[in-house]
C-alpha cells in the first residue's frame, strides 16, 4: 500500500517588490511572486506568496507575519527571502520605525520604539536573515535567500547594483548558515543592461516609480528567481522547475 506525502510547499517572503498591495496588480503595479508559480510543476509542489509591502526584514518579524508562515513550514519545503528595500529607512521614527542595523553583524541599537511605545534591541540585516535561515533550518526545510531586486536607477548606462551593501550582506548571511543564495540582483541587472536602459524605464516600469515593476517587469523578474534557481544545480528545488521556455498557464 502506497503512503500519501503531501507535495512541498515554496513559501516566498518579503516586500512589496515580492508582492505588491494585495497581489492583483493594484495600481498597475506587480511583484515577481505573484508570477514564479508559472515556472514551476504545480502539481507537485505548490508556491505561497507571504510578502507584504512595507516590511522590512526586521518589521516582519516584529509585526507578527513571520509567526502566520513559519507555523505552517513542514520538512521538505522551500522557504525563499527577499528583504533590503525597506531596511535602509530609519531605524526608529514615527512614520515607520522599520529600518534594521546596515551590515552582516552581531551589532545591536537598544530604542523606545516610537510607534509600538515599547522598547525594543534593533539587530542587523544580515542578523535578521540567520534568524529566518535557522527556524526555517530547524523545520528541515530549506532557505533560500536572494539579492534584492534592482530599482530602475541608472549611472552611465549601468544598472544599480546591491553588491556592496545588501546584495553582499544577504551573501554573507546565507553564507554563514549554508543557505542557497541567489544573486537576483545580478542577474536581473544584467538583463537590464543587455536591454539597455531606454527599453527598461519604458517597458518594465511606469514614469513615477522607480522600485516597484509593473507586469511586463514582474514577470521578467520572476523569470530571473527561474534562472537563479536552474544556475544552482544542487538546489533540489530544480526538479519541480519547469523546462526552460515553458511556463504554466495558471
Amino acid at each position: 500500500m502506497k503512503t500519501y506525502e503531501p507535495k512541498p510547499t515554496l513559501f516566498l517572503i518579503g516586500d512589496s517588490t515580492v508582492k505588491n498591495g494585495r497581489g492583483d496588480g493594484g495600481g498597475g503595479l506587480w511583484g515577481w511572486g505573484s508570477f514564479l508559480a508559472n515556472h514551476f510543476d504545480t502539481t507537485r509542489i505548490k508556491v505561497e506568496n507571504h510578502a507584504l509591502g512595507g516590511t522590512s526584514s526586521r518589521t516582519f518579524r516584529t509585526q507578527g507575519h513571520w509567526d502566520k508562515v513559519l507555523p505552517k513550514v513542514k520538512a521538505g519545503d522551500f522557504v525563499m527571502i527577499q528583504f533590503g528595500h525597506n531596511d535602509s529607512s530609519p531605524v526608529n521614527d514615527t512614520l515607520r520605525a522599520r529600518g534594521t542595523i546596515k551590515n552582516n553583524s552581531e551589532e545591536t541599537q537598544e530604542i523606545d520604539n516610537l510607534i509600538t511605545k515599547k522598547q525594543e534591541v534593533v539587530h542587523s540585516y544580515g542578523w535578521y536573515l540567520r534568524q529566518f535561515i535557522s527556524e526555517v533550518q530547524a523545520k528541515g526545510a530549506t532557505a533560500i535567500v536572494l539579492s534584492p531586486v534592482p530599482r530602475n536607477t541608472w549611472k552611465d548606462g549601468k544598472a544599480n547594483r546591491n553588491r556592496q551593501d545588501y546584495g553582499q550582506w544577504a551573501a554573507e548571511a546565507a553564507a554563514q548558515m549554508n543557505a542557497p543564495f541567489l544573486d537576483l540582483n545580478g542577474i536581473i541587472a544584467d538583463r537590464y543592461e543587455k536591454e539597455g536602459e531606454a527599453k527598461v524605464r519604458s517597458t518594465y516600469f511606469n514614469t513615477k516609480d522607480h522600485t516597484h515593476t509593473i507586469e511586463a517587469g514582474a514577470r521578467v523578474n520572476a523569470a530571473a528567481v527561474a534562472e537563479g534557481i536552474r544556475q544552482n544545480k544542487k538546489l533540489e528545488l530544480n526538479k519541480y522547475l519547469l523546462k526552460p521556455g515553458r511556463t504554466a498557464r495558471l
